[in-house]
C-alpha cells in the first residue's frame, strides 16, 4: 500500500468527520487513556498499519503496538493492537480508523473463502474495479491481504476492450485490437472480452495479452480454453458467485475474478475497547 496516498485519504477522511473539531470530546484537558483493538470475530486482518499512520497525523503522543500483521488468520477475542495517550486524540480517531480496518478485513476475508471454496493452487483470485469509491486502494489491498490478486487498478494502467469497444468498431474484435496498439505503448497489455467461441477465435488471431471469458459457465470455459495458446493468459469472470465458484476448480483459466468479493464483502467485527475497573467498555 503507497503510505503517501493513505497518509493523503486519511486526512481527508479525518477533515470529514472531525470537521472544525470535536465537540463530543472538547471538554477533556489532560486525560489520558488506554485502548485495545479485540477482533469480535474470525477472519483475515488487513488495515492494522493504518492505526500507527492514523494517530500520527492526529496526535504525536498517541503511542500505537501492533501485535497482529495483515494477511494474519484472526480468531473471536485476539488482542490486535493497543494504544496509549491523550483521550481526546484516542477517540476522535476511533471510528474513521476502525471503519477502514473492518471493511478492509471483511474484503481480505471474503477473498480468503473465495479461494478456499476454488481449491484450486493453479488458479488465482483476482478484483474487478467493483469497489467503493475513494476506496479503491485500501480494498485491493485488502484483496492481496486475503491472498488474492489485483486486476487492473483503474483505467490508465492496462486495457481492457469489452463489448462496448467491440460494439463501437462494428463488432469487429480485429480493428478494435489494431487501433488499441496504434495507440497505447508496447508495455501496456491488451485484455479483451469475449461472448462467445468466435470471439476467443478472433481475440487469439489478434494476439492479445489476455483473453476474458464473460459470463461463461464451467464447461463452456473449459471448452473454449481449448482454443487458446499457452502464451496469451485466460481469465473467467462475470456472473460467478460463492455457490458457483467450486465449479470452476480445474477449467484451465489463469486466473477468476470476482465482483463480490469488493463489493459485497460484510465488514469483519473488530472494536476499540478502554479498560476501566477490570472490565471493557465497548466505545459507540
Amino acid at each position: 500500500m503507497n503510505l503517501l496516498k493513505a497518509k493523503e485519504k486519511l486526512q481527508s477522511f479525518f477533515i470529514e468527520d472531525i470537521g472544525e473539531r470535536d465537540v463530543s470530546t472538547s471538554w477533556l484537558k489532560d486525560e489520558t487513556t488506554t485502548v485495545d483493538v479485540i477482533a469480535k470475530q474470525s477472519g483475515t486482518l488487513a488495515g492494522i498499519e493504518l492505526l500507527s499512520l492514523g494517530y500520527e497525523l492526529l496526535d504525536e503522543k498517541a503511542d500505537v503496538t501492533v501485535y497482529k500483521s495483515d494477511g494474519d488468520r484472526l480468531n473471536e477475542g485476539e488482542l490486535l493492537a493497543r494504544m496509549k495517550g491523550p483521550a481526546a486524540s484516542i477517540l476522535q480517531g476511533e471510528r474513521v480508523l476502525l471503519n477502514l480496518i473492518q471493511r478492509m478485513s471483511g474484503v481480505a476475508t471474503a477473498t480468503a473463502q473465495a479461494i478456499a471454496d476454488l481449491n484450486d493452487p493453479e488458479i488465482r483470485i483476482s478484483d474487478t474495479r467493483k469497489t467503493t469509491p475513494g476506496l479503491r486502494m485500501f480494498e485491493k489491498y485488502a484483496v492481496r491481504c486475503g491472498g488474492g490478486a489485483n486486476h487492473r487498478y483503474g483505467l490508465y494502467d492496462a486495457v481492457m476492450i469489452k463489448d462496448n469497444h467491440i460494439d463501437t468498431c462494428g463488432g469487429s474484435i480485429h480493428t478494435a485490437v489494431q487501433r488499441v496498439k496504434a495507440t497505447v505503448g508496447p508495455l501496456v497489455k491488451i485484455e479483451v472480452e469475449t461472448r462467445d467461441e468466435q470471439e476467443v477465435m478472433d481475440a487469439v488471431a489478434a494476439q492479445v495479452d489476455v483473453i476474458m471469458f464473460d459470463n461463461a459457465p464451467p464447461d463452456v470455459v473449459r471448452h473454449w480454453q481449448s482454443h487458446v495458446p499457452k502464451t496469451i493468459k485466460t481469465e473467467a469472470s462475470g456472473g460467478i458467485s460463492p455457490d458457483t465458484l467450486p465449479g470452476y476448480s480445474g477449467c484451465g483459466v489463469d486466473f477468476i475474478s470476482l465482483g463480490y468479493v469488493t463489493h459485497s464483502a460484510q465488514a469483519l467485527d473488530i472494536s476499540m475497547t478502554h479498560m476501566k475497573e477490570e472490565a471493557y467498555h465497548v466505545f459507540a
